[in-house]
């Protein structure tokens, strides 16, 4: 059995195709880790979810930003996408209600001890190690399910900047969803930057990847995580990032879990960020 981490697909149905038949995935035999994010930007998001949900227990999925954007969306009763949105089809689809409440059960962390990995999709603050991770992310999972439009009138802003014990309420939950979902890069003392978004080795002073923040709490766990597409693939620090910026015309990359190998992956084309229905 093999087990494939892929970066965020963003709506690249066909590239995560060509990417499977490529690693020769075989669901009945190996599995997949998606680090989230399996929706928007790209044209294919109604068939990527459709497919993904297919693969049943042969798939394991955390939730991105992307995908809470689309739930967000599905929660109001007239929902106003953005321009640069490629979610119609799957707010019109007939089994969109299938598909949402499959998607709004997906975790935000997932972790697999004899496997030696865990998964999120963007980042973590150096107070937290993977059980602190896990004890928030459920607790931001239960309001979800509990009242999806309640959780997203709440859900949006950038503070609390920093993580404290003390942090109760919305102000908890949003600190969490931020974390998880939106981060790449914080200060030492784990101040939340999450204005920047540009490569590794361009940001300014006093600004660390999350990776990279000394005595991080999670140093001594293996995470795969997605979200930073001006990263691109990267292998270090006891991590491993995979978006590699497929829907900006870059490419979907796997990586293997259960056995070190080198990434596969597949390009994909600017044409892939062209489709706004």
């Amino acid at each position: 059995m093999a087990v494939y981490a892929i970066g965020d697909l963003q709506g690249c149905y066909d590239e995560l195709r060509r990417l499977l038949d490529k690693l020769q995935f075989d669901p009945g035999h190996d599995r997949l880790w998606l680090t989230g994010d399996l929706v928007n930007r790209g044209p294919g998001s109604l068939a990527a979810l459709r497919y993904v949900q297919s693969l049943g227990p042969a798939a394991a999925v955390v939730l991105g930003n992307h995908d809470l954007h689309l739930l967000a969306l599905a929660a109001e009763p007239s929902p106003r996408p953005r321009k640069s949105d490629t979610l119609g089809a799957v707010l019109a689809a007939p089994d969109r209600d299938e598909l949402l409440g499959w998607l709004v059960t997906l975790p935000l962390v997932h972790t697999e001890p004899a496997l030696g990995w865990s998964m999120l999709h963007a980042g973590l603050p150096p107070q937290w190690d993977i059980a602190t991770a896990l004890a928030c992310a459920r607790e931001v999972e239960a309001a979800l399910t509990a009242s999806p439009r309640e959780f997203f009138q709440a859900m949006y802003g950038d503070d609390p900047p920093r993580w404290s014990a003390s942090l109760a309420g919305v102000e908890r939950l949003r600190f969490t969803v931020n974390c998880l979902t939106r981060m790449r890069f914080c200060t030492a003392d784990g101040r939340l930057l999450l204005d920047l978004k540009g490569p590794l080795g361009k940001e300014p002073p006093g600004a660390l990847a999350w990776f990279q923040v000394p005595g991080r709490k999670s140093a001594s766990e293996r995470i795969a995580f997605g979200h930073w597409s001006a990263l691109g693939f990267y292998e270090g620090d006891g991590v491993v990032g995979l978006d590699s910026g497929c829907a900006w015309g870059g490419a979907l990359t796997a990586f293997r879990l259960d056995r070190h190998a080198p990434p596969v992956q597949v390009e994909c084309p600017v044409a892939a960020t062209l489709d706004v229905t």
